[in-house]
């Protein structure tokens, strides 16, 4: 078992394997953003497959890939199936905003990838375009309906709620995860990068209460390894999930590490402290000195994020640091 300072269990790595995206949303990356990192310096498949089996060694079991938008990566299906194959892996899963869905769901699926989360702030087609900078809702609601059909299960639908997110906007996407049976995951908007800190927040507690009157909700649990907290129908057929970074922030149970398509492994999404996995890897360390480098690094993550003590301090963006 992987434990931090703090006595929280580290159990869950998101991983990026691509800090491109075909989207821009106005949240996550500027507008005419061109300050990707070079492929040269990606992890490889081969880079990633060692540090995933180094860290499934110390307990973690519970990979999500992200990006970026990670199918476009060229062969995310192959990187998929090795690494469901690990010994310890026992959850693969992935997330998306959903434009490439369609055409690579059946691929994924056969690789051992069970669960996924899709990002999608409205389902009006005019304001997903102000969103994202591309009109490709039909493209998103199609990948959707292919997932379905494949069988994932549970899919989750990521909705940041931000200022200009009527009511009425979040009561149709309730309305549309319940007619498909999706889990919808409320987001509260976070200063990461400049981006982030242009996104006005907008407090989750008050659309929680009146969304749990609204549709006859209650406190419940969906499974997965990530921060939210859910309201369900007692049918089970509505599945609300808030997450709350900056109203009631969930450091004290935070069970997972990121690492970047380029090799540095962050340990809280609301710091800088770091770890350069990519130049011990690529200056020959052995499987020991990496697992030693993994334990240093977990043994200095903080407990808490200071995204409202310091809301300036991250001026990474987002889809650089991994979903």
């Amino acid at each position: 078992m992987l434990y931090d300072s703090h006595g929280r269990r580290i159990e869950y790595l998101r991983l990026s394997v691509t800090d491109r995206c075909d989207l821009r949303c106005t949240y996550c990356m500027p507008t005419g953003f061109k300050g990707y990192e070079e492929p040269a310096n990606w992890l490889t498949f081969d880079e990633i497959e060692r540090v995933v089996w180094v860290f499934a060694r110390l307990g973690v079991h519970k990979i999500r890939l992200t990006g970026g938008e990670p199918l476009l990566r060229r062969n995310l299906a192959e990187l998929a199936g090795r690494l469901s194959s690990l010994p310890g892996i026992a959850d693969l899963s992935l997330s998306s905003n959903g434009t490439r869905l369609a055409k690579h769901a059946q691929a994924l699926r056969a690789t051992g990838i069970t669960r996924l989360n899709v990002s999608l702030d409205t389902l009006n087609p005019a304001r997903f375009t102000a969103i994202t900078g591309r009109d490709a809702l039909d493209a998103v609601l199609q990948g959707l309906m292919a997932a379905k059909e494949e069988g994932f299960g549970p899919i989750k639908i990521n909705m940041v709620v931000m200022a200009g997110s009527s009511n009425d906007e979040v009561d149709a996407m309730a309305a549309y995860c319940i007619e498909h049976r999706f889990v919808l995951r409320l987001i509260e908007a976070m200063p990461v990068g400049e981006t982030g800190r242009k996104t006005p927040f907008v407090e989750l507690g008050p659309i929680r209460e009146r969304l749990r009157a609204r549709f006859g909700l209650i406190d419940g649990v969906v499974p997965g390894g990530g921060p939210a907290r859910y309201l369900v129908s007692p049918d089970g057929n509505c599945q609300i999930g808030f997450i709350t970074p900056m109203s009631q922030h969930f450091c004290d149970t935070c069970n997972r590490v990121r690492l970047s398509v380029d090799g540095m492994l962050y340990l809280c999404l609301g710091q800088d402290d770091k770890v350069d996995l990519r130049t011990l890897l690529r200056t020959g360390c052995s499987d020991g000195q990496l697992e030693q480098a993994l334990l240093d690094g977990i043994g200095r993550k903080p407990f808490k994020h200071q995204f409202c003590e310091h809301p300036t301090q991250v001026v990474r963006f987002m889809s650089s640091t991994g979903g």
